[in-house]
């Protein structure tokens, strides 16, 4: 029913994967690799037709510095840190309060509000794209930075909810039950008891919003115009001229622009790890 352990399979299908892992590894690499290379990869090489051959010039620091002093790259990471951090706040503050409501409450309607939370997530995100747009510009919101922090913050709580609720429902009913009859209030349950454990699949969902919100591209273009509002995603695209493409440039926005996800990713990975896997086990 469930597969077999590595270390159980026949040893010729052992071989054969231990083989084809590097492979699969390296093929999935290329495209970054391809990317990295390019950033650093000098303009004459590039006016030159030289698109895969190896550098004959590293243009490392030249290109970076580029990309980050004859562009507003600074300004859009500025909007895109603005726009992230409130949104992941936003979304795991609701999230966590709206998850222990609905795994620790029986009131008339949770059933309802609960399968509101996960139809929500099969929504196709085009479907609100004209809504979404003209309720900002009612609002007098659009092409702001609290446009980008609402959006998010709604369209990533139903998400978590779901994804803390189910969590929340795991644990063991009897520690909240304890807490109740020494006196302590819901309040202090949901901080005092829920939130330290809990906190690996806050973890886990923090890394999750983060790379979400920080790599939006979609919303990021329709609620923004110009350069007021818009986050890095937007940025990097903006460094595409009208009439040439500097590819190192936009090659080296690409990288400065995934830098911080990925930093937060292998700096939160042991919290991460733990988050997916909590409950999959007995004992």
């Amino acid at each position: 029913m469930y597969p077999l352990p590595v270390d159980h399979w026949k040893p010729a299908s052992r071989r054969l994967y231990k083989l084809s892992l590097p492979i699969a590894l390296l093929i999935w690499l290329l495209p970054m690799i391809a990317v990295f290379v390019t950033s650093v990869r000098s303009t004459g090489e590039l006016m030159e037709g030289n698109y895969w051959g190896w550098p004959k010039h590293i243009a490392l620091f030249e290109n970076y510095r580029e990309a980050l002093t004859n562009s507003p790259m600074l300004h859009y990471f500025v909007n895109s840190v603005l726009i992230t951090v409130p949104s992941v706040a936003g979304a795991i503050a609701l999230a966590s309060m709206a998850g222990f409501a609905l795994a620790t409450y029986r009131f008339r309607g949770s059933t309802a509000l609960f399968a509101t939370f996960v139809a929500g997530n099969f929504v196709p995100v085009q479907v609100l794209m004209i809504p979404v747009r003209d309720l900002s510009l009612q609002l007098g919101l659009f092409n702001t930075l609290p446009a980008l922090i609402l959006f998010h913050v709604a369209f990533q709580t139903g998400f978590c909810a779901l994804f803390l609720r189910n969590f929340i429902k795991q644990l063991p009913f009897e520690l909240i039950e304890a807490a109740r009859i020494e006196g302590a209030g819901e309040w202090t349950v949901f901080f005092k008891i829920i939130l330290p454990l809990i906190r690996p699949a806050l973890a886990a969902l923090t890394i999750l919003v983060f790379t979400f919100v920080w790599n939006d591209y979609f919303w990021a273009l329709c609620l923004t115009q110009g350069d007021d509002a818009a986050p890095l995603t937007v940025g990097v695209a903006a460094l595409k001229s009208g009439w040439t493409t500097a590819w190192n440039l936009v090659s080296a926005g690409s990288i400065l622009a995934a830098l911080p996800s990925v930093a937060m990713f292998f700096a939160m990975q042991k919290h991460f790890v733990a988050g997916l896997t909590f409950g999959a086990s007995k004992g």
